[in-house]
């Protein structure tokens, strides 16, 4: 009875193949090794701030002297005309990322702004300062080039624009003829000059021309709040009297002496004052927004090279990174795309053509490098490098 029990348990048993017996068979001797993934030790995780995996410094043969790759580079103009040429980078020709408002912003906004080129760039494309600087000479008292100073920003300040552009900006300013012909023979009589002196154009010329943005005005060695010590000296000095001022209605412009209030503050006492012989100083319009964009683009180079272990990086790299790693147009790209798969960012949603509205790599590293922010130099290896001063 008992053998019978234990018969009957055995047959009843159900029994689960093995796992063994499920595998399939394979053909690698790796195929029954565990799965793991790999462990990250702090050797491998502690420097993952820097965007870069060199562990050395990149190898120094000597500093590029200079950065122009165009052999037709020889003189000054030629080196205004080719940064001039150079400063935006083309528009893609498809998958751009931007609708069509962000499209004519970005060509509105190069438009509007005027074809400077700084004198610190020119020089970072030649091979000498002084020589550079002979030149400029030479073309400002011809006629060709003008220099323009913009009083607070160091070398920066220093510009130089082709006449055939200033006169381009001039004509299209809406200025009345007579005046631009007036400023015109100005400029001819005086090509070295940085500033009018008084007496060399009418008050209302100065006015439009202020209004315009050819003109600002000059520092006076007196300060601009002697004119309201007394009534006399208030209303003499301002485009309405103090009683006129004080009648207004609060918050209207009227209340604050009109909208000239800041030209005859600063300037009517300018012309009459008799310390001082410069009055009003020549100028560009759109040279403040140009200058903002140029300071931004360069900080912002630097940036990305603080942002590498040693603060210096191969040039080709440095120019991915300020292109924003935008998908390339090759074959591989595009079978990639097609796939669905990951294939780079679109240039308008990058920084380059948000904020900075296409600016080329090479144009702001020429900016950089006249700039006295960073350096190129050879490293023999992997190119041209670039490294933070």
């Amino acid at each position: 009875m008992s053998d019978f029990h234990i018969t009957l348990a055995h047959s009843s048993r159900v029994k689960k193949p093995t796992t063994a017996s499920l595998r399939r068979t394979a053909s690698s001797p790796f195929f029954s090794l565990p799965r793991k993934k790999p462990f990250l030790g702090r050797s491998q995780t502690q420097d993952t701030k820097h965007i870069d995996d060199f562990s050395e410094q990149l190898d120094d043969v000597g500093l590029v002297e200079s950065l122009a790759t165009d052999l037709r580079l020889r003189d000054v103009a030629q080196a205004v005309l080719y940064v001039k040429g150079k400063m935006w980078s083309l528009f893609p020709r498809e998958r751009t990322g931007m609708n069509a408002q962000r499209t004519a912003e970005v060509l509105g906004f190069r438009k509007r702004l005027p074809h400077l080129v700084t004198l610190t760039h020119v020089q970072a494309l030649l091979n000498s300062a002084t020589v550079v600087e002979r030149e400029v000479v030479e073309l400002v008292r011809g006629g060709v080039l003008r220099k323009i100073v913009v009083g607070g920003r160091g070398a920066m300040g220093e510009m130089l624009i082709t006449m055939k552009d200033f006169e381009a900006l001039l004509h299209g300013s809406g200025l009345q003829e007579e005046v631009r012909t007036k400023f015109l023979q100005v400029l001819q009589d005086s090509p070295m000059a940085l500033g009018i002196e008084k007496g060399r154009v009418t008050e209302g010329d100065a006015k439009a021309l202020m209004k315009a943005g050819f003109l600002t005005a000059a520092t006076p060695a007196w300060a601009t709040t002697e004119m309201f010590l007394t009534p006399g000296e208030g209303s003499r000095g301002t485009a309405m009297s103090l009683h006129s001022i004080s009648r207004a209605a609060s918050g209207s412009l009227a209340a604050v002496g009109g909208y000239e209030a800041v030209y005859m503050a600063t300037n009517r006492n300018a012309y009459d004052h008799n310390s001082g012989s410069m009055a009003f100083n020549i100028s560009i319009p759109g040279a403040g927004p140009y200058l903002k964009l140029v300071t931004a683009a360069r900080a912002h180079l630097v940036s990305l090279l603080s942002k590498s272990r040693y603060r210096e990086s191969p040039q080709t790299m440095l120019k991915e990174r300020w292109e924003g790693g935008i998908e390339v147009g090759d074959a591989g790209s595009l079978a990639r795309r097609n796939r669905g798969e990951f294939d780079g960012v679109l240039p308008g949603r990058t920084r380059k053509w948000k904020t900075f509205y296409g600016m080329s790599f090479d144009w702001v590293l020429g900016e950089s490098v006249g700039a006295g922010l960073v350096e190129v130099f050879n490293t023999g290896s992997v190119g041209r490098g670039v490294r933070v001063l």
